[in-house]
């Protein structure tokens, strides 16, 4: 699961603006701080989605100790070898979205890619003065993997061999298995293997307990204050920051950036009224219409309707493929078509969706990359339903949801093509009922009055996991109704615990995503490598990785294999990433919907230069690791 939560806990402590700057308000469980130097030409008071921080303290972030992750900590304190940004990537500064951070340059590994080396940036310093060498890096590979508990111990200890440092800026990693990916453990999309300092944990005796408060900063942020009931976190800019790598990047603007975390929907409306939040990680659809329609400051990532970001996760209906129901592809497509992709984007988004058709995320380089390329394909696919063939493809469907909701939001709403395609979807499935009708008749089952009937004469009936509450829950909820209304007898299911029991394959269907991709890199190993056969787990058993369908074929493991044998960067890797598109659209082992759109804002009113789609140099949400870029790009509005 991407790291964010669906529900949110209630509101802290308001910030109150006085004219020497910021001041928390008074809490009813804590002490106010004294926090009354923090001027907002200076400040940027950033939303953290995190709702109540059980161990507040608790900075040690190679260990779940119940701290933080989207407080500040790995966005403006942690560093590792390479970042790749979800979008494009400040371009000046970027490759391919790809930030070579305390890397000096891209990966190298040797011919059959068994060994990789990386060469390190020289002069880069720990916020100590201790400067950063390649001890640091064998250090916290050897550590891991000779400590079970930390984060990263799994992933190092079952593919690293050796790991040694042949000089004080050369890092050589012998692997256990030829693997072309591998330097993926230390890119950052949401976060990624953080580099320990070496001369502070080889003095600790017990890694597992140790709570590293203050936390050692190899970013150009240290921790200032915070708040001991974990509602707030101050970071100050470092007076040596281009002894880091933004050095290669850019002075960051703010000198304080101030994370706040358990703050509700509602709230986090008042706050930005109030001028007390500057980015907000996430709204409701209905939160965001109005504040940007009230607030002429406040921005979304599209300067109009659906305001979203696109999200390189993927929500989709994803069926237990190790449940005898769902075994058959005839069956899955069938389902498919039965789904009315303007009644999902109106139940969940309100319109505001991006749709996709195919298994990748309509965001960052992939409609460039995957979506635009394969619309003739789309369009021309034929399906056979047993009775006839049939081009199931309909690639105007965004286009009508732009109309759908144009009446209501008049000129926000796009009116270019291009731009309605890039905002609501390419295209999605027409509701054919009849078709879908055919594909269930060939598949065996029969009809009894509006009932689908099972071959074995039981009524088709199974149960959808949805959420509690938000944008996702709607859409699970939706579907139900839709297959329910087709004649299956599908009933949507709140459970607090999905993702326990999707990874445990406690499930029938769920609604949720089985895709997370880089996003500003065509590559999709992010997600894919995780579907081979060899890691799909027996029944109730747990599944690793993200292919909770449990979905196995010969020809995805071939894929698969492929992408591991070619480089990162090798165009074979996008062509292999379009034959995956093609095997999932013959199998259709999960429904895909629509991107996860985040309903990300942000106000101009103290701070402008943000990220948004005219200018996707950034993915605009605030816990992302990726973020301390955008404060490289912003200024302070006086």
């Amino acid at each position: 699961m991407d790291r964010r939560s669906f529900m949110l806990g209630t509101a802290a402590g308001a910030l109150l603006i006085s004219a020497k700057g910021l001041a928390f308000a008074q809490e009813a469980e804590g002490t106010a701080p004294d926090l009354n130097n923090f001027p907002r030409n200076e400040t940027v008071i950033v939303h953290n989605p995190e709702g109540v921080i059980r161990n507040p303290s608790w900075f040690n972030i190679w260990v779940n100790g119940g701290g933080g992750w989207s407080n500040g900590l790995h966005q403006l304190t942690m560093d590792t070898l390479w970042f790749i940004d979800p979008d494009a990537g400040i371009p000046e500064k970027s490759e391919n979205a790809i930030y070579y951070s305390l890397a000096e340059g891209p990966w190298e590994y040797n011919a059959d890619f068994t060994e990789m080396t990386v060469k390190l940036r020289q002069g880069i310093l720990w916020s100590d003065g201790v400067e950063f060498t390649a001890d640091d890096v064998v250090y916290t590979v050897q550590k891991q993997m000779e400590t079970p508990g930390l984060t990263w111990s799994g992933a190092f200890s079952t593919q690293v061999a050796e790991v040694t440092a042949p000089d004080k800026y050369t890092v050589h990693f012998k692997l256990q298995a030829p693997n072309s990916r591998f330097h993926g453990t230390f890119c950052v999309r949401w976060n990624g293997a953080w580099i320990m300092p070496k001369h502070v944990f080889e003095k600790v005796e017990d890694i597992l307990s140790f709570d590293y408060n203050p936390p050692l900063s190899l970013g150009p942020y240290t921790l200032h204050s915070s708040d001991p009931n974990g509602t707030w976190y101050v970071w100050e800019k470092r007076a040596d920051w281009d002894k880091t790598t933004m050095g290669l990047v850019g002075e960051p603007k703010p000198k304080y950036v101030i994370y706040r975390n358990n703050i509700s929907t509602d709230n986090r409306l008042i706050e930005m009224r109030n001028g007390n939040l500057d980015m907000i990680h996430d709204l409701s659809p209905e939160g965001t219409f109005s504040i940007t329609k009230d607030d002429p400051q406040v921005q979304g990532w599209f300067p109009g309707f659906p305001y979203a970001h696109p999200d390189p996760t993927l929500p989709m209906m994803i069926f237990n493929h190790q449940n005898p129901k769902f075994q058959d592809k005839r069956v899955r497509w069938a389902l498919a078509l039965m789904l009315d992709a303007k009644a999902m984007s109106m139940a969940s988004y309100r319109g505001a969706a991006t749709l996709s058709a195919i298994s990748i995320p309509p965001t960052g380089t992939h409609p460039r990359d995957y979506h635009a390329p394969l619309q003739d394909y789309l369009i021309n696919y034929e399906i056979d339903t047993g009775t006839r063939k049939v081009k199931p493809y309909d690639p105007t469907i965004g286009l009508q949801i732009a109309e759908m909701v144009r009446p209501q939001f008049g000129d926000q709403v796009p009116t270019d093509e291009t731009a309605i395609r890039n905002s609501f979807g390419y295209g999605w499935w027409k509701q054919d009922l009849e078709a879908a009708g055919e594909l269930l008749t060939a598949a065996g089952f029969t009809k009894n009055g509006n009932q689908w009937m099972m071959p074995d004469g039981q009524p088709f009936a199974f149960s959808v996991m949805v959420p509690q509450e938000g944008v996702i829950g709607r859409l699970g909820v939706i579907v139900a109704q839709l297959w329910a209304q087709a004649g299956v007898q599908a009933t949507a299911e709140i459970a607090t615990d999905s993702w326990d029991r999707q990874g445990a394959g406690n499930y029938e269907c769920n609604i949720a995503w089985a895709v997370e991709t880089w996003g500003g890199h065509p590559d999709i190993s992010f997600f894919l490598d995780s579907y081979h056969s060899e890691f799909v787990a027996d029944v109730g058993a747990i599944q690793p990785g993200r292919n909770w369908m449990r979905w196995k074929d010969e020809r995805l493991d071939a894929i698969i294999e492929k992408v591991r044998a070619v480089d990162f960067n090798d165009p074979k890797s996008l062509e292999y990433g379009h034959e995956f598109v093609k095997l999932h659209l013959d199998e259709m082992p999960n429904i895909p919907i629509m991107s996860y759109n985040v309903f990300s804002i942000q106000s101009n009113r103290y701070w402008t230069g943000w990220p948004n789609a005219d200018k996707p140099y950034a993915n605009p949400v605030t816990n992302w690791a990726n973020a301390k870029y955008i404060f490289t790009q912003i200024t302070p509005v006086s």
